[in-house]
């Protein structure tokens, strides 16, 4: 249950102000929501699953303690690749796509979320706990719920939502738990 848990407020903290999340915003403006929430589910499903199978695999190799410590330097750097991140303009243009409604949003999502933060946390929180369907499970419903706020901004707001306060409450996150496991991890 605490690989669910962590896996859940990581994913869904990464993720808010995130591009992905003002991507589903404009597809929710554009789409029926249904529509763009099962895409986006898809999407989600299809990215975490790729990240738990590597993070699985990776983490039967590398020692539990090893695991520990590039995993609180890589929460660290989701810290500041997040901060960074609130500088850059983000939000995406949503063009007509032959292939409807659903099948863009997904693919979308499988195209923009790989090599994203989420996806390195899930795939590192998998290497680290020996839960992957815990993990897999946080992971996928932290993106849901977060981008499913985005859905709500798009479809009754159809305005972007204060990200930058966001990111950088995300980014002191990251860097706490960062910081937190790697002293953890080195006494």
């Amino acid at each position: 249950m605490e690989a669910l848990m962590a896996a859940f407020l990581v994913v869904f903290l990464a993720e808010m102000g995130d591009k992905t999340q003002f991507i589903v915003m404009a597809f929710a403006a554009k789409y029926d929501w249904k529509q763009v929430f099962f895409g986006m589910s898809f999407g989600i499903l299809v990215v975490h699953s790729l990240a738990v199978l590597v993070g699985t695999l990776v983490g039967g190799v590398i020692p539990v303690h090893v695991m520990s410590i590039l995993a609180s330097l890589i929460f660290i750097g989701f810290g500041i690749w997040t901060i960074r991140g609130a500088n850059d303009e983000e939000e995406e243009d949503v063009h007509d796509s032959r292939f409807g409604p659903l099948l863009t949003v997904a693919m979308t999502f499988i195209v923009g979320e790989m090599g994203d933060k989420t996806q390195f946390a899930a795939l590192t929180m998998a290497a680290q706990y020996d839960s992957w369907l815990m993990v897999l499970i946080g992971a996928v419903l932290g993106m849901i719920v977060a981008d499913s706020l985005g859905i709500l901004a798009g479809t009754f707001l159809n305005r972007r939502l204060p990200a930058k306060q966001m990111r950088y409450l995300s980014a002191g996150i990251f860097l706490l738990f960062g910081l937190v496991g790697l002293f953890q991890a080195l006494i």
